[in-house]
């Protein structure tokens, strides 16, 4: 078997392996890449980037929607076909240019993913490999159900490829991605039931909030089943039969599709982490703060698939930075903790920074809480919107700003007002002084800091 050696192998071609390899091959190092999908990562390829394509649509169908007898006449449709093509325009040349960006770097590429045989040796594409160090950064992947019929289930990359919307479709499991691709569907016409084991979506997302969207959505024609049990899907001529349990009871929903969007895990089961004494769990890769794996020091961990990371594009590239430094500079570049917005882009937007209620009054003696519906303002009632709520938390002692939650068409955007507050220390009072471009949600950020 024929054998090679690099100073570097990554695996994992998305932005945190991307840029690791970059920053190695800059720097004189040989360098390899390996990964078993279209070279690109998940965001370009079959995550944010399309998703956000595939939304726009929804959205404008939900506007107009609401304007309809307001100054729009008729609702207009959408050629789902052409949405497709719309989308594949941003994603088919991203395996090309990245292997082509990779190569024109000396970085041999490797389409498999890879076996770890030792400590620092792996088997990939019929040849071993040595490296003098490793990084992983092989990201996530869905969560796989254990109950009958879960082969029957498509992940989220099936909407991607769909020719059409189904009439119908169930989604088992509510969190962010679930909850988004619920809400493209359903806006654009498909019968949609959402199945959920606890006991209500988006649990990482404040309550107050995740409650009204709820009922929103419910209002609009989606079912939410939680507190359910999938106990197995079978395959009918035209449709699927789900099967749950609720309150012990047996109940019975049939869709056209089922996809699972129950979470996804660390993308480990394939590379035999055991063989080269790497330490992992359901976090992924333990690294320390130099991303450098605790048992296997050759072995750095960057993106989602690190222990001290979260799923998010701009994080992943932090830490593929610091890896690709360290690895040039042993030790040179430390990670911490920044503070990271976070959004689900369902109608309208549900978006948080900084501490949850619950973890502010674990750190802090005294919170004050910001809470209201805001759907009697201006920037609601101009869009006949129905739904616009907040909840902004500070520290009683120093008056800062410590976290912000909020529900309202433009919170992808106005979230990132509350980051920058919350980086810099700032105060409820120092933040009313500021002045923002009327009339705009931005403008209405002061006005959820009065007295609750």
């Amino acid at each position: 078997m024929e054998t090679k050696h690099y100073n570097v192998f990554v695996i994992g071609s998305g932005i945190a392996g991307q840029t690791a390899a970059e920053i190695c091959a800059k720097n004189g190092l040989s360098v390899a890449i390996a990964d078993k999908q279209a070279f690109g990562g998940t965001c370009a390829i079959r995550g944010c980037d399309p998703k956000k394509v595939l939304l726009q649509f929804a959205d404008l169908m939900q506007k107009t929607t609401q304007l309809k007898d307001l100054g729009i006449e008729k609702v207009p449709e959408v050629s789902w076909k052409y949405i497709q093509k719309f989308q594949k325009q941003f994603t088919k040349k991203v395996p090309k240019h990245t292997e082509d960006d990779l190569t024109g770097l000396n970085i041999d590429l490797y389409h498999q993913s890879p076996k770890f045989i030792s400590e620092n040796e792996i088997e990939v594409e019929g040849k071993r490999v040595t490296a003098d160090k490793f990084v992983i950064a092989s990201g996530l992947t869905p969560r796989k159900l254990k109950f009958k019929g879960a082969e029957h289930l498509k992940i989220s990359d099936a909407i991607f490829k769909l020719k059409k919307v189904p009439k119908s479709a169930t989604f088992i499991g509510s969190g962010y991605v679930g909850m988004e691709f619920c809400y493209l569907l359903s806006t654009l016409g498909c019968k949609v039931t959402m199945i959920d084991r606890g006991s209500q979506a988006l649990s990482q997302f404040d309550s107050f909030l995740v409650k009204k969207l709820v009922a929103s959505m419910t209002e609009k024609g989606v079912e939410f089943i939680f507190d359910a049990e999938i106990t197995s899907v079978e395959k009918l001529r035209k449709n699927y039969r789900i099967t749950y349990t609720k309150n012990d009871k047996k109940k019975t929903v049939k869709s056209n599709i089922v996809f699972n969007t129950s979470g996804r895990v660390p993308a480990t089961e394939l590379l035999a982490l055991e063989n080269a004494n790497i330490k992992n769990d359901e976090s992924g890769i333990i690294v320390n703060d130099f991303l450098v794996n605790e048992t296997n020091n050759n072995v750095y961990a960057c993106g989602d698939i690190s222990s001290k990371s979260l799923p998010l594009t701009p994080l992943s590239g932090s830490q593929g930075y610091i890896v690709g430094n360290n690895i040039v500079k042993e030790n040179s570049k430390e990670f911490k903790n920044p503070l990271v917005p976070s959004v689900v882009f369902t109608h309208p937007n549900l978006a948080t920074v900084g501490y949850s209620e619950e973890e502010a009054k674990k750190r802090y003696k005294n919170i004050v809480v910001f809470k209201g519906d805001a759907s009697t303002w201006y920037n609601a009632k101009k869009a006949n919107e129905k739904l616009y709520a907040y909840k902004i938390i500070a520290n009683k002692r120093t008056n800062e700003i410590v976290g912000a939650h909020l529900l309202s068409l433009q919170a992808n955007e106005t979230i990132n007002i509350f980051a920058t507050a919350i980086n810099n220390k700032m105060t409820t009072d120092e933040f009313k002084k500021m002045i923002f471009t009327y009339p705009s949600f931005a403008s209405d950020l002061k006005s959820m800091l009065k007295d609750s």
